[in-house]
């Protein structure tokens, strides 16, 4: 099977030659070339009945790597598993047009931090109205940036659950069946969030790079004339039919959370400088096809969905945040009488552990005859030097 890893095996180091890329960009392709290689090291194992050997390497961790996701992703669906609650959950997908796409690719930091704070309040705000449900609510939100082309499509996903917190904090108000917002609410209010915002950061913060072929909006005639075309469009927010389960949920969420921009098992072919992966067109009834591009093309539309350094993805808010989950979200669980579990069992659980919790392979059985599997050697890293940052999951 062809991977992300052989692409930037074969093309990465003549891409890093000629494209002048930042640091954690340049890590990005070092650390997936470098995964469960040699070159980070591992251990060598030994069956302690009947001798069978098998050498380990170490991931390399990155969050931008098809390879290192999956244990990540139960891990953290497991602790969200703390916070469901028995009712419905929606999704809702708020999207930017796409004349924002070149900016927020110059600016990702800035435009990705805009979205997060545009829909976030967009939800809190109605959600509190009301018009619409007069309660507190708390969601997830995660950030996506591709479509299945791989071009930049900037997006962000949240779950909601189908009710909230009244006012004065006593009961749960129950939402309507097809969401509490309507869906042309939604989009009005989050458009005059974003655009608020994006003239902050122009005209108060001074911190949006204008170059390439964004440098005309450095005159604030065409800037405005910019936001006003934005402010005629209607942006793009939709809300698909409430899940059915809490179980259902947590499969939705482990589709989005720690998903890359393509992942493995959607490459075709590498050959001749050329990669065709598999994509669904949902302009043409969803109809999957098959796109070939070059190497190089390719990995600079891998490249465009790296995050900033340190840039969270998946953020909680409402009676879901930080601050409110231990007493508002506790609070909704008594109303709802939903159980509270003091610990999450699984956070104490190692590597090995949490693989056979969750697959039933036990890594530390020996493959040949079930006997135990002993680390003898440690194999260190053959990395002249480290890269600047192994990327934390969000």
């Amino acid at each position: 099977m062809i991977e992300v890893q052989d692409i930037f095996s074969q093309h990465g180091e003549k891409y890093l030659k000629t494209h002048n890329l930042p640091h954690h960009v340049r890590n990005v392709i070092h650390n997936i070339v470098e995964c469960r290689t040699s070159q980070l090291g591992g251990h060598v194992e030994q069956c302690d009945e009947c001798g069978h050997t098998r050498i380990s390497y170490n991931s390399c961790r990155n969050r931008h790597c098809p390879k290192c996701q999956t244990l990540a992703k139960e891990k953290w669906l497991q602790n969200r598993k703390d916070d469901l609650l028995p009712v419905s959950y929606f999704h809702v997908v708020f999207t930017i047009p796409e004349e924002l796409n070149y900016l927020t690719l110059i600016n990702q930091k800035e435009i990705y931090s805009i979205l997060f704070k545009a829909t976030s309040e967009t939800l809190l705000e109605l959600s509190k109205d009301i018009k619409y449900l007069g309660a507190h609510i708390g969601f997830t939100s995660i950030l996506h940036t591709w479509g299945q082309n791989l071009m930049n499509h900037p997006h962000i996903h949240c779950v909601v659950p189908s009710g909230g917190l009244s006012l004065d904090g006593t009961r749960w108000v129950s939402s309507k069946k097809d969401f509490f917002i309507p869906v042309r609410v939604l989009s009005r209010k989050f458009r005059g969030k974003f655009l608020y915002y994006l003239k902050k950061e122009y005209y108060t913060n001074h911190k949006l790079k204008l170059i390439g072929d964004a440098e005309e909006l450095r005159n604030k005639s065409v800037f405005q004339a910019f936001i006003d075309k934005l402010y005629k469009k209607e942006w793009v927010v939709y809300c698909k039919p409430p899940f059915s389960s809490a179980e259902h949920v947590l499969e939705y969420l482990g589709r989005y959370t720690h998903r890359v921009a393509i992942s493995n098992n959607r490459i075709v072919a590498l050959e001749n400088g050329y990669v065709v992966f598999k994509w669904r067109d949902y302009r043409d009834n969803n109809k999957q096809k098959f796109m070939t591009v070059t190497a190089e093309e390719f990995i600079r539309r891998f490249l465009m969905h790296v995050l900033p350094s340190k840039f969270v993805k998946i953020r909680h808010y409402g009676f879901l945040s930080n601050r409110n989950r231990v007493t508002k979200l506790k609070k909704c669980k008594r109303i709802l009488k939903a159980k509270i579990k003091k610990t999450n069992e699984l956070s104490k659980l190692s590597t090995a552990e949490l693989l056979f919790k969750l697959t039933g392979i036990d890594i530390n059985k020996c493959p040949c005859c079930g006997g135990n599997m002993e680390t003898k050697k440690k194999l260190d890293s053959k990395r002249a030097h480290p890269p600047d940052e192994i990327f934390k999951i969000a």
